[in-house]
């Protein structure tokens, strides 16, 4: 997108014009494929997954099986898939608790180990260690996380992390810093375990897509589909980064295929973009009539205690540089990315699904807290404030 567009574009929301509607492909970071329509046949594999009915496992499960691969799960049996249901009829699947229960895992093979639900250091040393001789590689599912607090303008792989909790802390850094502590030394475990050549490090950011058991990107596919005056949080140089969860999951098993070992960023889109770029985008998916009114003072949207609206994060302080994550590494390595209209179509279909409870859906539009149910109020007041 050229200067003058991206101008043009930032201005217009500024003073709250209407859009015209324009397809996804001219906003940066949309390919014209989607990454399971790669074409390659691989060696069938052997592959564990630890976890695999939440948000990412699913996925990983119907590429994985489309490429020939065998799969095996380990959980406890209590999350019930609301995506690709139909896979589990073609997976092995393991009981156990990763707390005190591996032992259906012993004296088993495969050729390679996902670790999605290694949300404790324990749990990854455990695995890992269990593992490390039955498996050739450990595929870890980590997070950007790692990089808190966001104090950088260019966050590659070999950033430094903090490996250790500063004392004195308060919510909600004390949770930003312990998830990214947590992840980190859970990283370092997985590569003491099997070594840095048969360890593979996948750090997406926010992830969105169906399946998502968060409401926080579903806000905008729901927001927009409605259209009339919608409010866009930030100033235009906000910079905002995101991924589809079935390009992470795909990825992941090309990455395991190609032997790719190493430490890499799992973010989209494929080149810098900015909220209003987003936002617009993401309207390409609908043909509803929008207004967009920016809202840019952060004063205001902090005394409406508006923080974040994901993929968009105020960027001050420690989340100065939550989204300037660099993807290069990735994107070399074979990640694709899904254009954000199709990504964004597929789940407001899936969220208007039988897969999603109906009381779920109201509280997002409604609920006591709800965005949407105080965005009327919150724009008369910005408009009040504005004359």
């Amino acid at each position: 997108m050229s200067r003058s567009r991206r101008r043009f574009l930032q201005n217009a929301l500024g003073i709250g014009g209407i859009l015209p509607f324009m397809d996804a492909a001219a906003f940066p970071g949309t390919n014209t494929f989607k990454a399971n329509e790669i074409p390659h046949r691989p060696q069938p594999l052997k592959i564990l997954i630890l976890g695999g009915t939440g948000f990412l496992g699913p996925q990983q499960i119907a590429y994985a099986l489309e490429r020939g691969h065998a799969i095996t799960t380990f959980n406890r049996g209590k999350t019930v898939p609301t995506t690709q249901k139909d896979v589990f009829n073609h997976v092995e699947q393991l009981l156990g608790d990763r707390e005190n229960n591996l032992e259906s895992l012993k004296n088993r093979k495969w050729d390679a180990i996902i670790d999605n639900s290694g949300n404790k250091v324990k749990w990854v040393i455990d695995t890992a260690q269990l593992l490390k001789d039955s498996a050739d590689f450990y595929l870890y599912t980590s997070s950007t996380g790692v990089y808190y607090p966001y104090l950088g303008s260019d966050i590659k792989e070999n950033t430094k992390a903090v490996l250790t909790l500063p004392p004195g802390l308060k919510e909600p850094q004390l949770s930003e810093y312990s998830y990214g502590v947590m992840k980190i030394n859970s990283e370092l475990e997985v590569q003491k375990a099997f070594g840095e050549k048969r360890s593979i490090i996948v750090r997406p950011t926010y992830m969105m897509g169906p399946g998502d058991r968060t409401e926080r990107f579903i806000y905008w596919p729901v927001r927009l589909s409605r259209g009339g005056d919608v409010m866009v949080p930030g100033k235009a140089t906000d910079p905002v980064q995101y991924i589809d969860v079935r390009d992470v999951a795909n990825w992941m098993i090309r990455l395991i295929e190609e032997k790719k070992a190493g430490t890499y960023n799992a973010v989209g889109p494929s080149s810098p973009t900015t909220m209003h770029p987003f936002v617009y985008g993401a309207h390409a998916a609908f043909s509803s009539p929008a207004n967009f009114i920016a809202v840019n003072d952060y004063n205001f949207l902090k005394a409406e205690k508006i923080m974040e609206v994901i993929p968009w994060i105020m960027p001050v302080d420690e989340n100065k540089g939550s989204a300037l994550i660099n993807n290069q590494l990735a994107m070399a390595n074979g990640l694709a990315l899904t254009p954000l209209a199709d990504s964004v179509r597929d789940m407001f279909d899936w969220w208007n699904s039988d897969d999603v409870k109906q009381e779920r859906r109201d509280k997002l539009v409604s609920g006591t807290d709800a965005l949407m149910a105080r965005e009327k109020e919150i724009l008369a007041k910005w408009k009040s404030r504005k004359k």
